[in-house]
């Protein structure tokens, strides 16, 4: 009897990896020196908070500045920034250090965690990626000592690296204050700092090189230079900035005569604010207004924002602006009675529809299983629960106080929903039907 040879595909090995990290950091998370009281912690809320910190979400069942010590705070740093690069990252950025020859089976594996679409130059593509990842958060560090170490003393240094990897990694999670970046509302580089972060980290690689890219171009061509970048960065670039600008404008629209929220602020503070919200729900989940005192316009809409995201090949999570971009452009096409679906005069190919059609369908069918299932296990309202949810399969990690209040079987929802949201609707999709199955229709 010959036995069949077992091996797990690249998708698989990928989703097994992200798991492994989150069960090694709540075992780290349970131990008492992980934190502030030297008390053991239970089980169920390290691995919750093990989740949130890998897949870089942001929900906390236990506030992050008072619960934990500075080994459990140094544990839950190292977890965000596996999360946001990927394991497979950090694994292949250690074996180039060691100066290992990457095989034809590691460029793969690199290959999908990225998204790629070939293998040429994706040892180097990865060292561009990690420095570039660390200089951007080095400078973000050095920016924030500006304002915590006047503040904190020499804890504003922790406090401002710890920041700045979590904002760039689109985590959320902060070791300042219970009520996340509440204080600092007002405060012009904070919140400057905070979104060129959040924005950097969730617009993309791919888009980061394509656009310093430019910069080498010949004087002749600079006034090209947006005609000059590949269609995913024009697209991604362009939804963006709609969704950034666009959906400030909507939450001041909806809030400016909220006491709750910015109604007694001045002028320049509620655009400030209103900006901030709008980048902070890219899947970023930092928070200056209690979102539970925003208006339900305002919730509904940040529904939709967190849901889409940022763009593929970075930090941030959600369907991706490209997603939503093809969605629309195909919608379109097909109520203009077109047979091809284009964007910025190049066709998109239906290869692309249809992937971006399944993630969408996938992604809510999460949020929806997981808002079924959050509401028969907790007494929350409808709304509530739905941004909870939503919340946790983008990866953004804002809620309107309904995690702290979770009970066991809510936290269990919440930690699978986080996990799916992370590896990917269709990487869950892939490692569950992993065989190929020819049909002849």
């Amino acid at each position: 009897m010959i036995k069949k040879k077992f091996s797990l595909s690249t998708t698989q090995i990928i989703m097994l990896s992200f798991l492994v990290v989150i069960l090694a950091g709540s075992l780290l998370l349970s131990l008492p020196i992980s934190t502030a009281n030297r008390e053991s912690v239970s089980y169920l809320d390290a691995l919750f908070t093990a989740t949130t910190a890998t897949c870089v979400t942001g929900l906390v069942t236990l506030p992050t500045v008072t619960t934990w010590s500075i080994f459990g705070q140094v544990v839950i740093l190292i977890l965000i920034q596996i999360g946001g690069l990927g394991v497979i990252t950090i694994m292949s950025a250690l074996m180039i250090l060691l100066h290992k020859r990457m095989g034809i089976g590691d460029k793969l594996l690199l290959q999908d965690a990225f998204n790629l679409n070939s293998l040429s130059g994706i040892v180097r593509f990865v060292k561009r990626v990690l420095w570039g990842t660390l200089l951007v958060e080095g400078v973000g560090a050095l920016l924030y000592m500006t304002v915590f170490i006047p503040e904190f003393g020499c804890k504003g240094i922790w406090i401002s690296v710890f920041t700045s990897i979590s904002a760039f990694c689109n985590a959320g999670i902060d070791i300042i204050a219970e009520d996340s970046l509440c204080r600092y509302a007002t405060n012009p580089l904070i919140n400057i700092i905070t979104c060129l972060l959040i924005i950097l980290g969730g617009i993309g690689y791919i888009v980061w090189w394509d656009v310093t890219g430019l910069g080498k171009e010949s004087s002749s061509k600079k006034h090209r230079r947006f005609r000059n970048l590949s269609l995913h960065s024009k697209i991604a670039i362009v939804t963006t900035l709609i969704l950034v600008f666009g959906g400030a404008a909507l939450i001041f629209l909806f809030e400016h005569r909220n006491p709750l929220t910015i109604g007694n602020m001045s002028l320049f503070d509620k655009l400030q604010v209103c900006f901030f919200q709008s980048v902070t729900t890219r899947t970023a989940g930092f928070a200056t207004i209690a979102q539970q005192d925003m208006t339900n316009a305002s919730s509904i809409l940040c529904l939709l924002l967190m849901f889409i995201g940022g763009s593929p090949v970075g930090t941030a999570g959600g369907i991706k602006t490209v997603t939503i971009a093809v969605l629309a452009a195909s919608a379109l096409a097909t109520i203009r009675d077109k047979q091809d679906v284009s964007l910025f005069n190049r066709n998109i190919s239906k290869q692309a529809i249809n992937k971006a059609l399944a993630v969408t369908v996938m992604s809510f069918a999460i949020v929806f299983t997981s808002s079924i299932l959050l509401s028969a296990v907790t007494d929350a309202n409808v709304l509530d629960i739905f941004f909870e949810t939503v919340s946790a399969t983008a990866t953004v990690g804002l809620t309107r106080d309904l995690t702290p209040h979770l009970n066991g079987a809510g936290k269990i929802v919440i930690i699978a929903t986080m996990y799916l949201g992370r590896v990917g609707p269709i990487s869950l999709a892939l490692a569950l039907n992993s065989r190929k199955k020819i049909q002849n229709i």
